[in-house]
Order: C-alpha cells, then sequence, then structure tokens
C-alpha cells in the first residue's frame, strides 16, 4: 500500500511494528529508500517480523505462504504506535488501516486509529483481514473480499446482489459510508447505503496477475478521497490503478503518468475528442447500478 501511495505522488506517514530480526531490518531499509515518505518503524523485541513467500509460474501468482508472529503488540509497543498515529493524522487527509491479522491492529488499536483520524477530519480507507469487521466501525471505505465480507456477514456473495445485500447489511451493522468488493477479472463493485456500481478494471491483453491489486485498489482509493474526490470518482481512479497493474507481474504499483495516461485514454475513448482536456475527477463509468 505504501508502494503504490507513493507511486501515486501522495505525501505519506507510515506507521508499523516490526521484530528485532534479520527480516525487520531489510524491511526498515527497504521503508527508509522510499521517496517522500515519513517512516516510523517501532521494533519489539521477541516478535517475528513476517516473511512472505510468493509462487509464480508463467508469470501468475500461484499462491504465497508466510512465516509470522500474530501476537497482539506489548503494552507500551501499543501506546507508542497510537500516539504516533494521532500526531501524524493531523497533516493528512486520509489514513489507510491496512490488516494483515499480524497482531498490530488488534486490541483496539484499529478503532482507536479511525477514531483519532475522524476527530482530524481524515478519511478512512480499511484493508480488512478476518473476524469482526466492528472493529473497523466508523470508517468511511472498507474493502474486504467476497469471502472475507461472507464470513463477516453471514451472507452469501456469489452473485452482484448477493454482494449488495451483504455490503449493505455491514454497512448497517458497522456504520461504514461504503463497502467496496474487488471481483478479480469483473472490475471492483462499490456499494453505499443507497446506491451500487461496477467499475471495470481489466487491461487490454491476456496477462493478468492479481498480485498486489488490492493493495493498489486501497491506495488509489485513499488518495483520491485524501484529495476531496467522491467516492464514486476515487472509484473510478482505482479501477484505472488496477488494471495497470494486472499487466505487470508480481506486486507492482501504478504510477501516477500511468494514471494521467489511463485517464486520458478513458476519455478520449468515451467522447472520441482528441487533446480533451482531463480533469484528476472523472464521471465514473457505471454497471450496473441500482437504487432501491
Amino acid at each position: 500500500v505504501l508502494r503504490n501511495l507513493a507511486a501515486l505522488g501522495a505525501a505519506v506517514s507510515f506507521v508499523s511494528v516490526v521484530g528485532n530480526d534479520d527480516a525487520g531490518r531489510e524491511v526498515q531499509n527497504l521503508l527508509a529508500a522510499l521517496d517522500g515518505a515519513e517512516i516510523h518503524v517501532l521494533v519489539q523485541p521477541q516478535r517475528k517480523t513476517t516473511i512472505k513467500t510468493r509462487f509464480i509460474a508463467v508469470n501468475q501468482h500461484l499462491l504465497r505462504a508466510d512465516r509470522e508472529s500474530a501476537a497482539p503488540l506489548g503494552p507500551y509497543i501499543r501506546d507508542d504506535l497510537l500516539r504516533l498515529a494521532q500526531e501524524l493524522v493531523i497533516n493528512h487527509g486520509g489514513g489507510v488501516i491496512s490488516d494483515y491479522a499480524k497482531g498490530t491492529l488488534t486490541d483496539g488499536v484499529a478503532f482507536e486509529v479511525i477514531r483519532e483520524a475522524r476527530e482530524a477530519g481524515a478519511r478512512v480507507v480499511v484493508e480488512p483481514k478476518g473476524g469482526d469487521h466492528i472493529r473497523y466501525r466508523g470508517a468511511d471505505l472498507v474493502m474486504p473480499n467476497r469471502r472475507e465480507l461472507a464470513e463477516a456477514t453471514g451472507m452469501p456473495t456469489g452473485t452482484e446482489p448477493e454482494i449488495v445485500a451483504a455490503a449493505r447489511a455491514l454497512i448497517e451493522r458497522c456504520g461504514f459510508g461504503a463497502v467496496f468488493v474487488p471481483l478479480g477479472r469483473d472490475g471492483l463493485i462499490l456499494v453505499e447505503p443507497r446506491s451500487s456500481a461496477v467499475f471495470e478494471t481489466m487491461a487490454p491483453g491476456d496477462g493478468y496477475d492479481p498480485g498486489g491489486t488490492d493493495d493498489t485498489a486501497v491506495a488509489a482509493m485513499a488518495a483520491g478521497l485524501g484529495a476531496g474526490l467522491t467516492l464514486s470518482e476515487a472509484a473510478q481512479l482505482a479501477g484505472l490503478a488496477v488494471g495497470i497493474v494486472v499487466g505487470k507481474v508480481g506486486t507492482a504499483v501504478a504510477s501516477l503518468g500511468e494514471l494521467a495516461a489511463a485517464l486520458v485514454g478513458e476519455a478520449e475513448s468515451e467522447l472520441g475528442e482528441a487533446g480533451l482536456r482531463v480533469d484528476m475527477a472523472p464521471q465514473p463509468r457505471r454497471r450496473g447500478q441500482r437504487k432501491p
């Protein structure tokens, strides 16, 4: 998510926790190499830093194996993380909570971060992971996949109408502004309390590597909302960004230049006007919009 935000030219601050091990030090070195990002990495002794191993064949991501620890944060590290989040969020228009269920955001940490962000006037996008989504209550946007949405609601999510019904049940229960669900090759569906719309993501050609696409969508949504776009406008940017990334191999990112070119191509394709001036907040291309 951080790499995607940086590639989109967003001014970002990053807070997380690693262990006192070689993997943790490597993470810190990689983060330090990112231009324009304010990095705050807390170190908790005896914690095992997560190592992800991805298996790829013929340019397709097949599976991933993780070595990790999901223990909750110690009390002092928890307090430090919340203090940093409170100090940093006042300088940003939006915030991202990327939850990988590794223990960093348990015990009310996610809710406290969302509360601080909302009090500072920042909009919050959440990439959830398992468990009860009530811990993210108050977030402007939550982006579960179909399985996570089904587990969170106990409802089927096999079809678009089922996804819309489950998403609205989650919105009502948890006080979310909207739910954004990846549909793989079929795009992304944005569900709000009274409307829904599908945004296409497919890039030209046969290549389709889904690795990192959820992170790309979350980052594009957060950047758009932080810049003052509406949910629908930010969702279109997310669809275009994902369409760029699925044509690349591995956990790639979409750059600001690539996204700007995609916006120009989108406008010229729809309106047929060469040299059209394109704003960064176009009206979204919608399919299957429903209102009660």
